[in-house]
C-alpha cells in the first residue's frame, strides 16, 4: 500500500471545517473512503461508494493523490462501470483504464451507448482504443469505429447511434407494439421516436409523451413536433449545440451526405459540449490554457501557462518603453510615478468588462454584423460616462492628495481618455479577430491590455508634460 499519508492525498485546498452540502464530496466523506483505501476494507469502500452517483465517484478518484488512486484501483478497480469511465476527466482516464483487468474493461463498456464509447477512446492511445473496441460486439465496434472516422468536434462524433425509428405511415399502436415486442432493445434514454421514409430520410419525429397520449388509431404524421430539424453528421458539434440552445430542442436526428438517418444527438451530450466551450473561453480570457485542469502535474501547469505570461512579459515590455519617454517628466514631479498605475488599472478593468462581454456575446451570436455598430456605440457611451464620472472623483482626490489642480485636472483628463478607448478596444478589438478567423478568447486579452497600459500611461504622462511642465 502507498505510505502517502491520508492528509496529503486530497490536492485541492479545503477548509478545516465545510458546511454539510447536498451536491458533491464532504471532506469527512473522502477522508472516511482514504481511510478504507489505506487498511484495504474492501467492504467498508464498497458501503460507502454505493450510494454515490458516477460523477461522484470520478471526483472522488480524481480527487486522490497518484498513490491512493492506484491502491484505490488495485482494491475497487473491478467495481468502475462505463458510467464512471465516461464521468472522468481524460487525463485521469488513461491511468484508470490502464489500470483495469481486461475483464473488468469489458464489462465496463458492454453496456454503454455508443456515443459514450466514442467519448471515452477518442483520445486514447492506439493500444487503449483497441483494448476497449475488442470488448465490444462486433455491430457496436462497427458503428463506433465509423463515428471515430468523423472530423473531431463533429456531430458525427457526438451523435449515438442507437435511434428508435418509423416508418412515417404507422399509427400510434404499431409503433406502441413495435417498442413492446419481445427481445426489442431500445435505448435506455430516448426522447423521440423519428419517422422516416422507405429511402431512410427523416420526415419529422414524435415525443414519447404524445404517442402515449394519443388513440392507436393516430397517425404517427399527424403528432409530429414542429420542432423538427436535422444536422449535418460533419457540423462542428459547438453549431450543434448553438441549435440545442436556440430552438429549445430535445433531440435531433444526424443525417450523411445522402440526408440518410444515421444517429440522433440527445440535449445532455449537447450541453456537454455548450458547458465545455464556455470553459474554454473562461480559460482562455484568463491566459490560461483550456487544456489545464486541476489534476495536471507541476511541470505539465508550468508548460502551459509559460507562453502566455511570455505574452504578458511583452505588453509589459511595450508600456515600460512609453514610461521611458517621459522618464524627464517624472523625475520632476514624482506624483505621476504615483497616480500612473491608477489610470493604467482602472483602464484595463474597464477594457476586461468590455472584453468579456463581447466574447460571450461572439460565441453565443448574439454579437452580429447587424448589430456590432450599435455595441460600439453602447461601449463608448459606457466607456465616456464612467471616464467621466472617475475624472471628477480622481481629479479632486489628486488635487487634494497633492495639492495642485492641475494635476487633478491632468489625471481625470488622462482617465476620461483611458476609460473611452478601453470601452472601444474591448469591444473592436474581439470583433476583429473574429472577423479574422482568430479565436476572440484567445488573444484578445492581450491586446487589450497593451492597449489600455500604453494609452493610459502615454495620455497621462503626455498631458503632464504638456499642462505641468
Amino acid at each position: 500500500m502507498s505510505e502517502e499519508p491520508i492528509e496529503d492525498t486530497i490536492e485541492a485546498e479545503r477548509p478545516e471545517e465545510r458546511e454539510e452540502q447536498e451536491y458533491g464530496l464532504t471532506t469527512p466523506f473522502v477522508q472516511a473512503v482514504l481511510e478504507a483505501v489505506f487498511n484495504e476494507d474492501a467492504a467498508t469502500l464498497t458501503a460507502l461508494l454505493e450510494p454515490l452517483h458516477a460523477a461522484d465517484i470520478a471526483d472522488l478518484i480524481e480527487q486522490m493523490g497518484e498513490g491512493p488512486r492506484s491502491d484505490f484501483l488495485a482494491l475497487w478497480g473491478d467495481n468502475i462501470d462505463g458510467e464512471i469511465l465516461t464521468e472522468l476527466d481524460e487525463t485521469i482516464r488513461e491511468d484508470v483504464i490502464a489500470a483495469l483487468s481486461p475483464e473488468a474493461l469489458t464489462e465496463a463498456v458492454r453496456e454503454l451507448d455508443s456515443d459514450d464509447v466514442v467519448d471515452l477512446v477518442e483520445y486514447l492511445e492506439e493500444d487503449q482504443q483497441e483494448q476497449i473496441l475488442e470488448a465490444l460486439p462486433a455491430a457496436d465496434r462497427i458503428a463506433v469505429e465509423e463515428a471515430l472516422s468523423w472530423p473531431e468536434e463533429s456531430a458525427g462524433r457526438l451523435m449515438q447511434r442507437e435511434v428508435v425509428r418509423a416508418p412515417e405511415h404507422w399509427d400510434v399502436g404499431q409503433m406502441i407494439d413495435f417498442m413492446r415486442a419481445e427481445g426489442q432493445e431500445l435505448p435506455e434514454q430516448f426522447y423521440h421516436v423519428i419517422l422516416i421514409d422507405p429511402k431512410l430520410h427523416p420526415t419529422g419525429y414524435v415525443a414519447l409523451g404524445r404517442i402515449l397520449a394519443s388513440p392507436r388509431r393516430t397517425l404517427l404524421r399527424d403528432i409530429a413536433e414542429d420542432s423538427f430539424r436535422t444536422v449535418p453528421v460533419d457540423q462542428d458539434e459547438g453549431e450543434v449545440a448553438y441549435a440545442f440552445n436556440q430552438y429549445h430542442l430535445i433531440s435531433v436526428p444526424v443525417v450523411d451526405h445522402s440526408d440518410r438517418l444515421v444517429g440522433v444527438i440527445t440535449i445532455d451530450d449537447a450541453m456537454a459540449v455548450l458547458d465545455l466551450e464556455a470553459e474554454e473561453d473562461l480559460l482562455r480570457l484568463a491566459g490560461v490554457h483550456d487544456e489545464s485542469r486541476v489534476t495536471d502535474s507541476v511541470w505539465e501547469t508550468t508548460k502551459l501557462r509559460f507562453p502566455w505570461l511570455a505574452v504578458n512579459l511583452v505588453t509589459a515590455i511595450l508600456a515600460s518603453l512609453v514610461i521611458d519617454q517621459f522618464e524627464e517628466v517624472i523625475a520632476q514631479l514624482v506624483a505621476l510615478a504615483v497616480l500612473m498605475p491608477i489610470v493604467a488599472s482602472m483602464g484595463g478593468n474597464a477594457g476586461t468588462q468590455s472584453l468579456t462581454v463581447a466574447v460571450r456575446a461572439i460565441a453565443t451570436k448574439d454579437l452580429t454584423g447587424s448589430n456590432v455598430l450599435r455595441v460600439i456605440r453602447r461601449e463608448t457611451a459606457v466607456g465616456l460616462l464612467n471616464g467621466l464620472a472617475f475624472a471628477l472623483l480622481m481629479g479632486l482626490i489628486g488635487w487634494f492628495w497633492f495639492g495642485t489642480a492641475m494635476l487633478g485636472a491632468v489625471l481625470a483628463l488622462a482617465m476620461i481618455i483611458n476609460l473611452l478607448v478601453a470601452g472601444l478596444a474591448g469591444i473592436l478589438v474581439p470583433v476583429l479577430l473574429d472577423r479574422f478567423n482568430i479565436d476572440p478568447a484567445l488573444a484578445s486579452g492581450a491586446f487589450v491590455t497593451t492597449v489600455t497600459d500604453v494609452v493610459g500611461f502615454f495620455a497621462f504622462l503626455g498631458l503632464a508634460a504638456v499642462m505641468l511642465l
